[in-house]
């Protein structure tokens, strides 16, 4: 694991690496200990907004496809965003960091963005959804909590959704994520190993043109 406050403090950019966006309080920390089975990897709070660097975690080889086991595989776990009690001053650096992290990192594959099931797309979650639509940053998004309703909302919700992304003109994945039932798990590690192993060309090409 490492914390970087710019992104020239991150790990060399080689091999491959998925990002993590979302809110302060949609369940991003959580997220990420479910998906690699370590509960205290990602640091988890009942105060919204701890995380206020960039953190990568490297993944162990078998993450990583057989025709490039020697390149690092890595998981960036982004600041979480629209934190009113973050200083504005930290907000607009972090503002600055993960654009032009998202926009010069070559090692990028894709971006998880991780969204509270129980509310619609906050200006932040479509400005995001926007900027991988137009750079064709693959993305795959995961509505957390869905605990919190029953099986019927939580299909309803994901429909809603979808039929968004369709009215919208945007191209996503979705799907249905609790951390803490366990809901998705599987199905969203089988998401982010299939956008670790993007060809580098296919995430990048929009952005380096």
């Amino acid at each position: 694991m490492l914390a970087a406050h710019r992104i020239s403090q991150l790990p060399a950019d080689l091999g491959a690496e998925v990002a993590f966006a979302g809110r302060s309080n949609a369940g991003k920390s959580s997220a990420l200990n479910a998906l690699t089975g370590h509960k205290g990897l990602a640091r988890t709070s009942k105060t919204p907004g701890r995380t206020q660097q960039m953190v990568a975690f490297s993944l162990p080889s078998a993450a990583q496809t057989e025709s490039a086991s020697h390149a690092p595989a890595r998981l960036i776990d982004l600041p979480g965003y629209g934190y009113a009690k973050v200083p504005l001053e930290m907000r607009e650096h972090w503002k600055l960091e993960i654009d032009a992290y998202l926009h010069q990192r070559r090692s990028l594959r894709g971006l998880v963005l991780i969204v509270d099931i129980r509310h619609p797309l906050k200006e932040f979650d479509r400005l995001m959804l926007e900027f991988c639509f137009a750079t064709q940053l693959p993305c795959h998004l995961l509505l957390t909590k869905a605990d919190k309703l029953s099986r019927g909302q939580a299909v309803q919700a994901l429909a809603t959704l979808r039929k968004q992304f369709v009215d919208e003109g945007l191209h996503a994945t979705a799907q249905i994520f609790s951390s803490s039932a366990g809901t998705g798990v599987a199905q969203a590690r089988e998401a982010v190993m299939t956008l670790l192993q993007q060809p580098r060309e296919k995430a990048h090409s929009s952005r380096e043109r």
